[in-house]
């Protein structure tokens, strides 16, 4: 199989919408987690939006919710990459520069997740593509 076929599949273009949409969703609940304490975390944080956690929180949030909607896709998962990647460097790589040993892989993933869809877009089935389409 020669390497363009696997992006000319018809179902790869759905599958970057269920991507996105998946992410967005468990994404989102880090930020629900820090702003409304839902789900209830072990250790809840008071909230406090000048915080870093605060900070982080609202990305989380904000950019789930946008994510997940598939407006503006491409600078909010841009944003939210730098977020993950600032969250990696400054919370586990302290500890060590393997992510396996530092807990840091999901927000590896993240970052990568999101730098592909703030390069990909959000797929057919976003608010974006509808509103392009209208245009």
């Amino acid at each position: 199989m020669d390497k363009l076929e696997v992006y000319e599949h018809p179902w790869a273009p759905k599958l970057q919408s269920v991507l996105r949409i998946v992410i967005a969703l468990l994404f989102l609940e880090h930020g629900t987690q820090k702003i409304f304490n839902f789900p209830p975390a072990e250790k809840p944080m008071p909230f406090n939006l000048t915080s870093e956690m605060g900070i982080g929180g609202a990305i989380e949030l904000v950019g789930g919710i946008l994510l997940l909607l598939g407006l503006f896709t491409r600078p909010a998962a841009f944003i939210m990459a730098g977020e993950m990647a600032y969250a990696y460097w400054k919370v586990h790589a302290p500890g060590s520069l393997y992510p396996i040993v530092n807990k840091g892989e999901l927000a590896v993933a993240y970052c990568f997740v999101f730098l592909f869809l703030a390069a990909a877009g959000g797929g057919p089935w976003s608010l974006d593509r509808l509103i392009r389409r209208s245009k």
